[in-house]
């Protein structure tokens, strides 16, 4: 079932996106190529959620073990933090989510750890574009589709293919709720979009094929050609007005 916000819970999920963005934003400064560990920025993320007056989303969902997810180079998603040692020319998608008063913000970003190639360059500009693309779809009397498909369209002209069997989904006092949102589909198919809605859009990129396996560790996610994969997200509301992204820094002190 589709749950529909009202203005005073799209506020409350704005905080806690604004959190997610904060602290993304603070993790991405603490990296330092070839010092700095995921577990570190595990670490991180748990003082700053606390500093914030947030609980983490993930740690725990499933037996989730951390509070972020840290996946490197060909890990698609779910990576779980580690004492890998971040390299110069690995690139590090960092997602995250964050609960306060009673609602959920989620969140992700591929970030470059130094000087990466021009092909990881490449991949990141155009997934993160590919967000974009699909957020403007994110409006009443559009569908699910159009999202989807905005998407595809967008990383397919650059010669990459979107993952299928992992989607985006809707958010708000359950961090996963309807509808799932692909990042491919067909435009005017699927749920229509409301107001009052509330999205996780999730594109994740890979340079190689769509295919993707799961590691011993029954977690993290990899490209099954092991091609380099990216991954951004926003939480975004629909509005009469549009699509409002719920995941952008907020302006002083986090709340």
């Amino acid at each position: 079932m589709i749950k529909i916000k009202r203005p005073e819970e799209i506020e409350k999920m704005r905080v806690s996106g604004g959190i997610v963005a904060w602290t993304l934003a603070e993790l991405t400064r603490a990296i330092v190529p070839g010092k700095t560990t995921t577990d570190e920025l595990n670490r991180l993320a748990e003082r700053l959620l606390a500093e914030a007056g947030a609980a983490a989303s993930f740690k725990g969902y499933r037996g989730y073990p951390a509070t972020i997810c840290a996946s490197v180079n060909e890990e698609v998603v779910h990576g779980i933090p580690s004492p890998r040692v971040l390299q110069p020319g690995d690139i590090l998608g960092i997602d995250l989510g964050a609960i306060k008063n009673g609602y959920h913000g989620d969140g992700a970003v591929t970030v470059p750890i130094g000087e990466i190639s021009d092909e990881a360059r490449r991949l990141l500009r155009v997934t993160r574009e590919a967000l974009f693309k699909g957020i403007e779809q994110a409006r009443p009397g559009k569908r699910i589709g159009d999202i989807g498909s905005a998407i595809q369209r967008h990383a397919e002209s650059h010669g990459y293919s979107v993952v299928r069997d992992l989607v985006g989904h809707g958010i708000g006092r359950d961090m996963h709720e309807d509808p799932q949102t692909p990042n491919y589909g067909k435009p005017g198919e699927g749920v229509w979009l409301k107001e009052g809605m509330t999205l996780a859009i999730e594109p994740m990129v890979n340079i190689g094929g769509y295919a993707i396996e799961t590691l011993a560790d029954h977690w993290t996610i990899v490209t099954r050609d092991r091609s380099l994969s990216a991954h951004f997200e926003h939480t975004v509301a629909i509005t009469a007005k549009g699509p409002d992204i719920l995941t952008l820094p907020p302006t002083g002190e986090a709340t």
